[in-house]
């Protein structure tokens, strides 16, 4: 079972689920992004891109979903005097209007509901592009093509995302049956370990990428984070 990625659908990625179940959903992961360490591994590749306050920095977050990653990036770039616009995106029109909401203490983070591949993005560069617990959602040819869109942009691409390993699996299934009062999460949590990738399959999909300048680090809790930078 862990040995390959499932590529069974997340009830996320359905479309038959009420607006109340999402919501839900969006409220228990930024639980579980705060509580088992999710923000401060994003967090992390940021500190090791953003290095000069007298700069201006963009970063765009895709797969935005209710805003968490967005709300403790912000709130990191503020407490350490960084000048940092912020861009969520997403698909989904549900997750933009909860985010909206959710980030009302930084009115200076705007939102849209789209494809990230089909903004135009503003007259300054994007420098940092953003995607925590997205990528695991795409097969290997679509997350190469999401890496190669974003290194041709000329930005920094950091992901955030699940390891599949059978530690992970049963620690999450044991966790959101605990205390998850969604069966969104309770279905989708450990089905996202399964969909994850392991180390190798990154290296893989970087290759078809094109892709020769990145970082993998393993970061608890069973998760990787990728620091991609364009080729030179």
């Amino acid at each position: 079972m862990f040995e390959r990625r499932s590529y069974q659908k997340e009830l996320l990625d359905g479309e038959l689920f009420g607006k109340e179940h999402l919501f839900q959903n969006l409220k228990e992961l930024d639980y579980i992004n705060t509580h088992l360490g999710g923000h401060r591994i994003s967090i992390r590749g940021i500190k090791k891109i953003m290095l000069d306050k007298s700069r201006k920095y963009n970063l765009i977050d895709i797969g935005c979903g209710g805003g968490d990653s967005l709300r403790a990036i912000a709130g990191w770039a503020e407490k350490n005097g960084f000048d940092l616009s912020l861009t969520g995106v997403d698909l989904l029109e549900d997750c933009i209007g909860y985010a909206r909401e959710s980030c009302k203490r930084y009115p200076h983070i705007v939102f849209n509901c789209a494809d990230f591949r089909e903004l135009v993005f503003p007259s300054e560069r994007i420098n940092i592009v953003h995607a925590s617990l997205f990528c695991h959602h795409f097969n290997e040819e679509e997350i190469s093509e999401f890496v190669s869109f974003c290194s041709r942009a000329g930005a920094i691409f950091i992901i955030n995302d699940l390891e599949r390993n059978v530690m992970a699996y049963y620690s999450i299934k044991w966790l959101t049956s605990f205390f998850s009062k969604s069966h969104m999460v309770k279905n989708d949590a450990p089905l996202s370990v399964l969909r994850g990738f392991k180390k190798s399959e990154w290296q893989s999909v970087l290759k078809i990428a094109g892709i020769r300048n990145y970082v993998i680090e393993n970061r608890w809790a069973f998760r990787h984070l990728l620091i991609i930078y364009p080729n030179e």
